[in-house]
């Protein structure tokens, strides 16, 4: 029944009218204006191509260029840590250097040289109290007599019962 006459205006559900027509946007004349040729497309593929296939390779580059950078630099401290060790076993090697470095290190001293040590070369710490009692310059007794008390101590450490010490548990063993 819905046939179509020739003549005859179309009907309201066959009529269709884009919301925003192509040409009102500024993305759809610039679209509409691309053509794309046979050769355009070809170079299209070519440079995709070229991407896919050098990608991998710049990526090992890269990384083999970082390798390289890291080795450098490991090169480069180890060169001047051979340089620092040179340097130092020929001060080694002379006779005056050897001979100071015994007399600083291990208080050695040349026939005839007289050494002097100086123990406890550090100042008189303050004391840290402000209010602490002031040194007196009389000497004091004590009333402990010490001789006994480290005899006392000694013996009472010698003849205290020794704690008894765990006996040993041999591991046993289970046969399958």
């Amino acid at each position: 029944m819905n046939q179509k006459r020739p003549g005859s205006a179309p009907q309201k559900s066959q009529q269709r009218q884009p919301a925003v027509s192509e040409a009102d946007t500024p993305a759809g004349g610039w679209l509409r204006s691309i053509r794309f040729s046979g050769f355009s497309l070809a170079m299209m593929v070519v440079l995709v191509l070229a991407v896919v296939v050098l990608a991998p390779s710049l990526r090992t580059y890269a990384e083999q260029r970082q390798q390289i950078s890291q080795l450098s630099a490991i090169v480069a401290d180890q060169k001047a840590e051979v340089d620092q060790l040179t340097s130092q076993r020929e001060r080694w090697n002379d006779r005056t250097y050897v001979t100071t470095q015994a007399r600083e290190r291990l208080s050695y001293v040349l026939p005839g040289d007289i050494s002097f040590l100086v123990i406890n070369d550090l100042p008189v710490a303050a004391p840290l109290e402000a209010d602490a009692a002031p040194v007196s310059t009389n000497i004091q007794s004590t009333t402990v007599d010490w001789l006994s008390s480290l005899f006392a101590s000694t013996m009472t450490a010698g003849l205290a019962q020794q704690a008894a010490a765990p006996e040993k548990s041999e591991p046993t063993t289970v046969a399958p």
